[in-house]
C-alpha cells in the first residue's frame, strides 16, 4: 500500500526529515511515536502532498506508483485521506456540504444522516466546519469526513489529542470502522498510519508496527505496545541511547 524509501523532506529550506524508510501493507495499521517537534506531522503532510513540504530525496510509493510530484488533490483521488491534528475553521461552508463533496456518488441525505448519527454529529451538520466545535467534536467531524471519503490509506494525526475519556472510545470505534477492523485480517484492504503522542489510542485501535521518530529520523521499529511501555517507563532518552 505504502512504501517510503530514503526520504528527505525540507520545510522553508530547512531539512526536517532524513532517510525515512517504512512500508505499510494492505490491511495493516502502523503507529508513529515521537516527542513534540520530532517531525511526525511533517511526515504525514509530505505523504499527503502539502506543497509546503518538499521532497529533496527518495520516493513515496502508493499502490506501486511514485506519488512524489503529484498534488494533494491528485493523491486524495488515488485513495489517500488525512485527519489533521488541528484542522481549520472554515466559515461559510457547512459540515453537511463537505460531507456531500466527500461522498460524491453516494450523496443521498440518508447516508449522510446515518454517518452523522454514528459520529454523534447530527446536531452539528448545519454548522460551519469546526466553528465553535469542542475538541472531541472536531475529531469526530474529521473522522466522519474520512468515513465518507473512504480512503484506502488513512493518515491520522494524533486522533486522541484534546479528546476526553467519553469521546476517545467513540473515536476508536470510528477509526476501527474506517480501517475495516471488523473484517478478518486477510480480507482487509484499508491501511492506517497513526501519529500518537500519548499512545492512548492503542487502547482502542490495534496496530501491527510502531516506529519512533527522533530529530527527523526513525530510530526504532517494533511492537507498538512494547515501544509505548518503554517510552512510558524510560522516556525518549532511552530511544536516543539506542539510536546512538
Amino acid at each position: 500500500m505504502l512504501e517510503i524509501k530514503e526520504l528527505d523532506i525540507t520545510v522553508d529550506n530547512r531539512e526536517i526529515l532524513q532517510d525515512i524508510n517504512l512500508s505499510i501493507k494492505e490491511g495493516e495499521t502502523h503507529v508513529l511515536f515521537g516527542p513534540n517537534g520530532s517531525g511526525k506531522t511533517t511526515l504525514l503532510m509530505a505523504i499527503m502532498g502539502s506543497a509546503k513540504y518538499r521532497v529533496t530525496r527518495g520516493s513515496i510509493m502508493f499502490k506501486g506508483r511514485d506519488i512524489v510530484g503529484l498534488t494533494l488533490d491528485e493523491r486524495a483521488r488515488l485513495g489517500i485521506g488525512i485527519s489533521l491534528q488541528r484542522p481549520p475553521v472554515i466559515r461559510g461552508v457547512k459540515t453537511r456540504d463537505v460531507m456531500t463533496a466527500c461522498m460524491r456518488e453516494q450523496t443521498d441525505g440518508e447516508n449522510i444522516d446515518r454517518m452523522a448519527e454514528k459520529a454523534k454529529m447530527t446536531e452539528l451538520m448545519d454548522r460551519e466546519i469546526n466553528y465553535g466545535f469542542s475538541g472531541g467534536e472536531i475529531k469526530r467531524s474529521e473522522l466522519m469526513q474520512l468515513l465518507a471519503q473512504n480512503p484506502d490509506l488513512a493518515l491520522l494525526d494524533e486522533p486522541e489529542s484534546g479528546v476526553d475519556l467519553v469521546n476517545i472510545a467513540l473515536i476508536g470505534e470510528l477509526i476501527n470502522e474506517l480501517l475495516k477492523k471488523e473484517h478478518p485480517i486477510r480480507d482487509r484492504r484499508h491501511a492506517g498510519f497513526i501519529i500518537t503522542h500519548t499512545g492512548h489510542i492503542l487502547d482502542y485501535v490495534n496496530a501491527r508496527t510502531g516506529y519512533v521518530l527522533l530529530n527527523g529520523r526513525i530510530v526504532c521499529e517494533g511492537d507498538p505496545h512494547e515501544i509505548l511501555e518503554t517510552i512510558k517507563s524510560k522516556g525518549y532518552e532511552n530511544c536516543r541511547k539506542c539510536a546512538s
